[in-house]
């Protein structure tokens, strides 16, 4: 297999980074992307920069120890959150950071996504835990998710957002749409208040087939709570259409 050009995976971030800003999953100069280029480089969104609005040359080459090796622009200060992600994760190799509304409304107000109430979700998450409060851009933050990481492929972080992880950066982005849209979910069956979660026997089953399908390991049963050269816009679509549009095959079954 041909290996994946810096050009192309340039326009990757950039494309998740519109559709980031597109669906209101961040505002302003929130949220930043991440994808590993190999074992020692990482490609990354700066600093201050919207994620509607990037071009491919704003973003910026990194060693594993987040030094700026490529590009003019300054490196995000929760860089520290991607480089443990990949160090500890080595199958992962893209990361969304994001504040989609809905899920970091229930992170706001000190809740998870454990609840099994949709079967996809077990199946493609397993679940969906919280991360106690860091503040961003400090080993509090790192030292929060760090014993999420190994078993799972989502994490709320409380009082921030939403990080996500997987195979490819389509993968995380993906796993990011889902959090959010799973968190509407639990918020219309908790405000209709009958929810149905899915009993113990079930969840075994699920998570069954999430092994098989990952083959990662079976996670834990989710607990339940009590309560460089810039491209217009023209060449960033025919790069895509060319063969840097990611295809539609993210980590968790359709």
């Amino acid at each position: 297999m041909a290996r994946i050009s810096d050009r192309q995976h340039r326009l990757e971030i950039v494309q998740f980074g519109r559709l980031l800003h597109e669906n209101r999953f961040v505002a302003a100069t929130d949220g930043n992307l991440s994808i590993r280029l190999d074992e020692t480089h990482l490609l990354v969104t700066p600093t201050c920069i919207s994620k509607g609005r990037m071009r491919a040359s704003d973003l910026v080459i990194v060693d594993m120890d987040g030094k700026r090796l490529a590009g003019k622009r300054s490196v995000s200060s929760e860089i520290g959150m991607h480089l443990l992600i990949y160090r500890m994760r080595p199958d992962v190799r893209g990361i969304v950071h994001a504040h989609p509304p809905t899920a970091t409304g229930f992170a706001a107000s000190g809740c998870d996504l454990n609840r099994p109430l949709v079967c996809e979700v077990v199946v493609g998450l397993g679940s969906i835990p919280l991360a106690r409060y860091g503040t961003p851009g400090t080993p509090e933050l790192t030292d929060a998710l760090e014993p999420l990481i190994p078993h799972h492929d989502a994490i709320l972080m409380a009082n921030h957002g939403v990080v996500t992880f997987g195979s490819s950066l389509e993968s995380a982005y993906m796993k990011m749409e889902t959090v959010e849209h799973f968190a509407k979910i639990a918020l219309v069956s908790h405000l209709l208040g009958n929810e149905q979660p899915l009993d113990e026997k079930e969840v075994e089953k699920l998570h069954e087939v999430r092994h098989r399908y990952s083959g990662r390991g079976n996670p834990a049963p989710p607990h339940r709570p009590v309560a460089a050269d810039d491209l217009q816009a023209d060449d960033l679509q025919s790069g895509l259409q060319s063969g840097g549009e990611p295809k539609q095959t993210a980590d968790s079954p359709r």
